[in-house]
């Protein structure tokens, strides 16, 4: 959180040009004006995305420095929500977190996917990235990543009902511009 904290401005305009790739096939999935969560919205450019295709988007992030920088690109509030103090429950028809959840630390993950599991509608779709590992630990940054293996995430998912989970793996880059291999995670709640 001091990351995100000291580094909001710079950090929210490197990624302002840029938004997931995965985003597409995500809101594909989605009815028109669905309901949807983004977790982590970082400096808001996924959040724009799905607002200027006509979704009903509630933007949040667990940094107040990176929820004011949302706030300036969208031109709306941004909720500062804490992964672990998500409280709805089958509210959302869809849940973003794109590169978040990977900083939420190992022993509090299935908590936090609970939590989720239970903000969502029956039917709703979940996607969350990860940059893949065998063992927690930090960027030269000093950020916190879990860095799960795919086995190891799977078994957080697992205790939750789920109508599907697939997990897509590829190599790609982030913020410290190194080459990452990194775990997508897509499921569905049991209807």
């Amino acid at each position: 959180m001091n990351f995100y904290a000291a580094e909001a401005e710079t950090y929210s305009l490197h990624a302002r040009g840029a938004t997931s790739k995965r985003l597409d096939p995500f809101l594909a999935t989605l009815p028109a004006g669905a309901k949807i969560l983004e977790l982590g919205c970082g400096g808001g450019q996924d959040s724009l995305v799905m607002l200027t295709r006509g979704f009903d988007v509630t933007s949040t992030d667990g940094s107040p420095e990176m929820a004011r920088q949302a706030e300036r690109l969208l031109g709306r509030p941004v909720t500062v929500l804490p992964f672990d103090q998500l409280e709805q429950a089958d509210i959302y028809q869809g849940i973003w977190a794109n590169a978040c959840l990977l900083h939420v630390p190992r022993p509090k993950l299935a908590l936090v996917l609970a939590r989720i599991h239970r903000a969502l509608k029956p039917g709703g779709v979940f996607y969350a990235s990860f940059k893949a590992g065998a063992a927690e630990g930090r960027d030269r940054f000093q950020r916190y990543y879990n860095y799960p293996s795919r086995e190891w995430l799977m078994s957080q998912y697992t205790p939750l009902v789920w109508m599907s989970v697939e997990i897509d793996e590829n190599s790609g880059g982030g913020y410290d511009g190194e080459t990452t291999a990194w775990l997508h995670v897509t499921a569905v709640r049991s209807a």
